[in-house]
């Protein structure tokens, strides 16, 4: 889940409930845009435009290492040659398969639009972004006018109404909230709140020595937006805002504790949080907010929330409101002059490593994806995801389905009971492919081509509204969460239900035109993942309907938990880059091995019993298990990795290869990797959850 104009820290539940396999490392794929002078616009049916099938079924054999044995190193086997030839992109945190899919993507919308008129919301917001000269000659002074509503803020109480409002504009809150399914009864949406106020991507950044090239950036990165806002004393300033930042961080919750539903699912009434987190004035954040007193939320980092309260209410108003105008400020710069753009950009690439800031057109693109993404994505997926396309998917998923039946049914860990309702559940669960059944209407959205920073503002507001407008009514289980012309896929999980965008859906990922073995052992893994997320370590914890109630014994719980604890032993041994190793508490990890565990088995049935073709010397096994490695293909700057490792519930790509495979007996018959490689495991030191 994303916030609009990232205001607020996300809620926990996005990273806990909604889990996505994050393919793509850059911002979402975008929107429709008209063409800028100049640009190497592609012709109609630039070949540009096509998607990008590896060979002629679908493995870049090329792309291999030959020299290098399978299990010694199964990323470079498949991958070293693509490797050895592969730059990294300036303007890229890494180059790979899902970045290519990306590109490929916004190549599309840019050329469906080409020629939209500015008198259209379309047209119309990416015409003020694309206008460079007038956001130049206007310099700061459209952020003048919040930076004064800031500045006139009298004492703690208008600080935590405009820290409410914020949600939907730009700024900082210290905590964010949102409607969700409710834990008891997923029908109902209501209110979920968690932990918020941190300018770095993680906790982590503030505290681990590691990190101190990133908090230096930072700082010196308040300093120079504090001195373009006019601030006095910026140096001072931002003392002050790194020592209260860092102060949140060490009471801030840790990613894995933050998924897990077991320690997130906590009800309260909003006189019961004032209560319980006296520092802050909640009748005042939840009227900016335009929330009105809750009988019943979710309130997720509990206390965490109540430390950053206190922590609010002992610091002077001074230094929260230079905190707050920084964020503002911080918030707004991709929409002002090349100075702010330039700073930003500054203390970006030191966290991921690039070097050079994407073209202003793709930046154009990002922000139209995020405020008119349905309106865009609905001619997207009529030109680019045809209803064969989209029926072959589907067909697809229910054979995933059915894999994944056989192997409840089958797993050792799980009593009759428990497998019963896992059935249940997975009997349950809502397929959404391609695109949504209904399209948002953004009618009441207005879009002014002359008017940058007014557009984004609006827009933040509309997409707030349009969110809150769902809080105490009854769950739409059909709302998407994605536009569908993103490079991703999803598992809705208090709403059981998963979500495979068209954006996705196209090669190496998914193509109507390759082998079988292919797609299954691409897209088929990520179908496998977001299922298993239903049944993983937090999806046990959710039942049929959604509801939080942990469906398994005592005994099998016990089981599977062991199961779970010697996988991640597995892979906190993983260095993704120097000092960065893997948390093995994550569950994403679970579900990348049963998610390729479920489509190996998907993949034959698929054969209903007939041999798999040899096709260019290799069995289908060995297609199915390249297709695999080579849909994770990735080369990644070791700042990013970093990066990743410490704030995002995924293993960087090489791991989400070589982990899940060495776990996988097939793959070792497939390869004939034996005990003297690299990354051999004995059979019973292999993991077996599903």
């Amino acid at each position: 889940m994303k916030k609009h104009l990232a205001g607020a820290a996300g809620l926990a539940i996005a990273a806990a409930l909604v889990a996505m396999p994050a393919l793509a490392k850059d911002v979402a794929p975008t929107a429709s845009v008209m063409m800028e002078a100049g640009d190497d616009a592609p012709a109609t049916g630039d070949a540009s435009l096509k998607a990008l099938t590896f060979g002629s079924w679908g493995v870049d054999l090329n792309a291999r290492d030959t020299s290098v044995m399978p299990g010694d190193d199964f990323d470079r086997f498949a991958n070293g040659g693509w490797f050895a030839k592969t730059e990294i992109p300036a303007d890229q945190a890494s180059a790979g398969v899902d970045y290519d899919v990306y590109n490929l993507t916004q190549r599309q919308l840019r050329q469906l639009v080409t020629g939209a008129p500015a008198t259209g919301q379309v047209g119309g917001l990416y015409q003020s972004f694309i206008d460079e000269a007038r956001v130049e000659a206007l310099g700061a002074k459209p952020l003048m006018a919040d930076l004064a509503a800031v500045a006139a803020i009298k004492d703690k109480t208008e600080l935590a109404r405009f820290m409410g409002a914020s949600q939907g504009a730009f700024g900082m809150t210290i905590v964010g909230g949102g409607p969700y399914a409710d834990t008891d009864d997923p029908t109902v949406n209501v209110l979920w709140l968690g932990q918020g106020g941190l300018g770095l991507p993680e906790r982590e950044y503030y505290l681990d020595a590691q990190f101190q090239k990133e908090r230096d950036a930072y700082r010196a990165y308040i300093v120079r937006t504090l001195g373009l806002t006019g601030t006095k004393n910026p140096d001072a300033a931002a003392d002050a805002i790194m020592a209260f930042e860092t102060e949140i961080a060490k009471v801030s919750w840790k990613i894995a504790d933050r998924r897990d539903i077991g320690k997130i699912n906590n009800p309260m009434s909003s006189a019961e949080l004032a209560a319980y987190a006296p520092g802050l004035d909640w009748d005042a954040w939840f009227a900016g907010a335009g929330i009105a007193p809750q009988k019943r939320m979710i309130v997720n980092e509990t206390t965490a929330v109540r430390d950053i309260a206190a922590l609010y209410a002992k610091t002077p108003l001074e230094t929260l409101k230079l905190w707050e105008q920084f964020h503002v400020a911080d918030q707004a710069a991709p929409y002002l002059s090349k100075a702010f753009v330039d700073s930003r950009f500054d203390y970006n690439k030191v966290l991921s490593g690039v070097s050079e800031l994407r073209p202003r057109w793709k930046r154009g693109l990002t922000l139209v994806d995020g405020s008119l993404g349905e309106l865009v994505g609905e001619t997207y997926s009529s030109r680019y995801f045809p209803a064969s396309a989209k029926a072959k998917m589907e067909a697809l998923v229910a054979n995933l389905k059915l894999a994944m039946g056989d192997r409840i049914r089958a797993n050792s860990l799980m009593a009759p009971a428990t497998k019963q309702a896992a059935l249940a559940k997975l009997e349950k669960m809502d397929v959404m492919v391609g695109y949504p059944d209904k399209w948002r209407d953004y009618a009441a959205l207005k879009i002014d081509p002359t008017d940058l920073y007014g557009n984004v503002k609006r827009s933040g507001q509309f997409e707030y509204a349009y969110s809150l407008s769902d809080l105490g009514k009854p769950v739409d289980r059909k709302k998407w969460s994605m536009n569908p012309q993103e490079v991703n896929a999803y598992n809705g999980g208090l709403e059981n239900k998963i979500v495979f965008p068209a954006g996705i859906l196209q090669a190496p990922y998914f193509s109507e035109s390759v082998d079988d073995a292919v797609n299954y052992g691409a897209i088929g893994a990520v179908i496998g993942h977001e299922i298993v997320h239903g049944f993983d370590d937090q999806g046990r914890k959710i039942d049929a309907n959604g509801a939080v109630r942990d469906w398994w014994t005592p005994e099998d719980a016990a089981k599977f938990d062991a199961a779970a604890k010697a996988f991640g032993a597995q892979y906190a041994t993983y260095e993704a880059a120097p000092g960065a190793f893997i948390n093995p508490d994550l569950s994403e990890n679970i579900a990348d091995l049963a998610g390729l565990e479920v489509a190996y088995d998907a993949y034959h049935r698929s054969l209903d019993g007939k041999p798999a073709p040899v096709i260019d010397g290799l069995t289908g096994d060995q297609r199915f298990f390249l297709a695999f490695a080579q849909a994770w293909r990735d080369k990644a700057r070791e700042d990013s990795i970093k990066q990743q490792v410490a704030s995002e519930p995924h293993s960087p790509a090489r791991w989400r290869i070589i982990g899940p495979v060495r776990n996988v007996d097939a793959w070792y018959t497939a390869f004939g990797v034996g005990a003297g490689a690299k990354y051999y495991l004995k059979p019973e030191e292999r993991t077996k959850i599903w």
